[in-house]
């Protein structure tokens, strides 16, 4: 039977015999001894106990025993080093060589020494023993792929221990925790601050002379990195420039080419060129090629001069570009102004057109594929010694002519009438210099528009006068049709219809292949009509059972 004692290291509390607490008590008595000279002399010591009681606590833990007997702390002890092994160490040049390399396993710890931001970086440099450099820039690029090293770094700062005791950091460098460990941290932290304290002079200097000295290193670094690599990544810029002209250039060229021999260029087919049509179009053409052009060249001149040096803009050549471009933008600008004037007012009339009702309420919507000629046209295709049977189409209302774009606007939406008699309610509209040439344009819009019976066909574009201008003319057809009349709509029509689900009431009936869709017009307005032996989708379309 042994007399145990309590006692409590780094807030710990132990159990230890009595035997054992002698030797621990004369250990840390030599040691406080040993190290009563340094300044730090608090610190170390504690550093040291807190050490001893991780030992200890490790101990019971791997042993799952509750007292600390004189044979783990002479373990301890063995580890840690005695005092007098120590100080012949001190003494010994090959043993303090030999301790030199010596280390253990790194713990990863956030290290408050060496941070930007929370230490991070530098902790997982001490781990890897690499420069913290490298960590710093991979964080940096992982950035650019959505942030990702951002979130790393968060997360890593929220889970990883900062090295607050000495301990701490001597394990997150992997330095031995021992007698010899804890005095050379000792001495390198005391090395540090002698260095620190030998450049305050020059970190003690003004703030404007240290301003001037990092301003006067950063030139001169950069002067260094552009006469180095900095002049590789130049000329590549350069050439990228010169690649981007290239190829504006050759679009423009083909652009102006196109709109000079054609009227129009495809990929500005959304362009109203009819709009410019008598308005000096080839001159417009030339002036917009000009004003876009000439910027290009100047790019691609002064790229050759500062990037290659070669080339030369003397000052004649740059004066005389320069009044072609301010001549070229004089004019594209006095006649985009006139052009603009004439949509400076807006007017519209409407008209009615009454359709023959039909018996069975129910009308057939299709698109008029006739081919309508004008007077010209007629005499210079001699359409008269055509024979009588001979049907001419027109496969426009396909979109792949770019000429008839700006005559597209044609819209078609249906009401429930007042009246048991079918309508169509035409509302035109245009624009023009001032009211009144407005609502002349748009009085000398044409539309063709037939009925055969119980076939109503709608023309997909509005006509003009082969000498007429672009007035922004537009068509607005309402479809008034009475209560309960069935509208069987055929497909090419979708691109004009307005507020109609023609695909999924196809869909609905379980006929996504057919050509047409039948409404009916009901007190809410056109919904889809639905055999009432098809299951529907309510989701889908609004249905009606009305059979």
């Amino acid at each position: 039977m042994n007399k145990t004692i309590i006692i409590n290291i780094n807030g710990i509390v132990f159990h230890i015999e009595e035997d054992a607490y002698e030797v621990l008590k004369n250990y840390m008595t030599d040691v406080k001894r040993h190290f009563s000279t340094s300044a730090d002399s608090l610190e170390i010591t504690t550093d040291i106990e807190n050490r001893i009681a991780e030992m200890f606590a490790e101990i019971l833990a791997n042993e799952n025993k509750q007292v600390i007997v004189e044979q783990d702390v002479n373990g301890v002890i063995e580890q840690m080093g005695t005092v007098a092994d120590f100080e012949f160490a001190e003494n010994d040049t090959d043993a303090a060589s030999t301790f030199a390399f010596t280390t253990e396993k790194r713990r990863l710890f956030r290290d408050p020494d060496d941070h930007l931001v929370a230490g991070v970086c530098s902790g997982i440099a001490n781990y890897f023993d690499i420069s913290v450099v490298w960590i710093r820039l991979a964080f940096a690029i992982s950035l650019a792929f959505a942030g990702s090293g951002f979130l790393l770094y968060i997360i890593l700062w929220l889970i990883v221990p900062k090295a607050v005791t000495r301990a701490d950091r001597m394990a997150m460098k992997g330095e031995k925790q021992n007698l010899q460990g804890f005095k050379k941290n000792l001495e390198d932290e005391l090395s540090s601050v002698r260095q620190n304290l030998s450049n305050f002079g020059h970190e003690a200097r003004p703030f404007v002379y240290q301003a001037r000295d990092f301003v006067s290193d950063f030139f001169h670094h950069l002067g260094i990195f552009l006469n180095g690599a900095g002049r590789v990544f130049i000329k590549l810029f350069g050439v990228f420039i010169l690649l981007v002209c290239l190829a504006f250039t050759i679009f423009i060229v083909v652009a102006f080419v196109a709109l000079l021999g054609f009227g129009h260029f495809a990929p500005f087919h959304d362009l109203p060129f009819n709009l410019i049509r008598h308005n000096h179009a080839s001159l417009i053409y030339s002036a917009a090629f000009l004003v876009a052009f000439i910027p290009v060249l100047s790019i691609i001149m002064l790229t050759l001069k500062g990037f290659f040096n070669t080339g030369m803009i003397n000052r004649s050549t740059g004066s005389t570009i320069l009044v072609v471009w301010l001549c070229a933008l004089g004019v594209l600008v006095f006649y985009s102004t006139q052009i603009a004037s004439n949509f400076r007012e807006s007017a519209q009339f409407a008209a009615t057109v009454n359709i023959k009702p039909e018996k069975n309420g129910t009308y057939y919507l299709k698109l008029n594929d006739l081919k309508y000629f004008t007077h010209e046209d007629s005499a210079r295709l001699d359409i008269k010694t055509l024979s009588s049977n001979v049907r001419i189409t027109d496969n426009a209302y396909e979109f792949n002519d770019f000429d008839h774009l700006e005559y597209r606007k044609v819209h078609i939406n249906f009401e429930k009438s007042d009246v048991d008699q079918p309508v169509i309610v035409e509302s035109y509209s245009a624009m023009g210099r001032t009211y009144d040439e407005a609502l002349l344009n748009a009085r000398k819009i044409k539309y063709f528009f037939t009925q055969q019976d119980s076939v109503l066909k709608f023309d997909y574009r509005l006509y003009a006068d082969n000498d007429e201008l672009w007035h922004d003319e537009e068509l607005y057809i309402t479809l008034k049709v009475p209560l309960n009349a069935k509208l069987v709509i055929d497909e090419n029509l979708i691109n004009m219809l307005q507020d109609i689900d023609f695909y999924g009431c196809k869909e609905v009936n379980k006929k996504e292949k057919a050509t047409t869709a039948t409404f009916i017009m009901t007190d809410n307005g056109l919904q889809c009509k639905v055999d009432t032996i098809v299951t529907a989708k309510p989701d889908t379309v609004k249905i009606d059972s009305t059979r």
